[in-house]
C-alpha cells in the first residue's frame, strides 16, 4: 500500500491563507462560521446549534487525520490567525482522482478567498500526489460555488440528475474538474 501523504499532515500557506490541520482550540472559530444558518443551504448538514456540533465535526476530522486517508485542512485567515473554513481533498489513490470539497464563512465570501484555498490545494494534488484528474460538485443553484471552481481553472462536465440525498430530498449536481495537464498550462 502506498505510504499517506497526509502523515505527517501537510500544511499549506499561500499570500493570506495558512491551510493546516485542525486544532482543538479552533473549536469557537468553526462554531462562529458553521453556526450561520445563511452558510448551509446548499451543504449536506445543518447549521450548528452547539459547541458540541463543531466538536463532534472536529473529531471526525481528528479520526480522518489519525488513518491518513484525506486532506482535509482547516483554513486559517493569517491577518486574524482565525479559522474560517475548511477545505478538503477525498483522494483515490488508485484511480489517481481526488473530490475538493469546501466551506468558507459568509464573511469571506467574494473576496478571491476560496479560490485562493482551491489553487493551493490542486497544486498539492497535482504535484505531491500526482493526480490525474480533480473534480467538485456543487447544487445547480449554489453559483458562487461553482463559479469558485470556473476561476480555479476547473471545466464544467455536466450534471449528475438526483445524485444525492440531501436534508431529505434527492437532488441534483453540477460536476466541474480539471485535469493535471489543463492545471500545469
Amino acid at each position: 500500500m502506498q505510504e499517506s501523504p497526509f502523515i505527517p499532515f501537510p500544511v499549506l500557506e499561500t499570500e493570506r491563507l495558512l491551510l493546516r490541520e485542525m486544532k482543538k482550540e479552533d473549536l469557537q472559530d468553526v462554531y462562529d462560521y458553521a453556526s450561520d444558518p445563511e452558510l448551509t443551504p446548499f451543504l449536506t448538514w445543518e447549521s450548528h446549534e452547539t459547541l458540541a456540533d463543531s466538536e463532534a465535526f472536529m473529531e471526525f476530522l481528528f479520526a480522518q487525520y489519525e488513518k491518513g486517508v484525506r486532506g482535509a485542512w482547516a483554513i486559517v485567515w493569517k491577518e486574524e490567525d482565525r479559522v474560517i473554513g475548511t477545505i478538503d481533498l477525498a483522494w483515490n489513490p488508485k484511480h489517481y482522482s481526488a473530490e475538493l470539497a469546501y466551506v468558507l464563512s459568509r464573511e469571506c465570501w467574494r473576496k478571491g478567498i476560496g479560490t485562493e484555498a482551491a489553487k493551493a490545494v490542486l497544486r498539492f494534488g497535482f504535484e505531491e500526489l500526482k493526480l490525474e484528474r480533480i473534480y467538485a460538485r456543487c447544487h445547480p443553484d449554489n453559483i458562487a460555488s461553482y463559479k469558485l471552481m470556473e476561476k480555479s481553472g476547473m471545466t464544467y462536465e455536466g450534471t449528475l440528475r438526483k445524485s444525492m440525498q440531501r436534508k431529505g430530498k434527492q437532488e441534483d449536481l453540477k460536476v466541474y474538474s480539471i485535469l493535471k495537464e489543463e492545471f500545469n498550462s
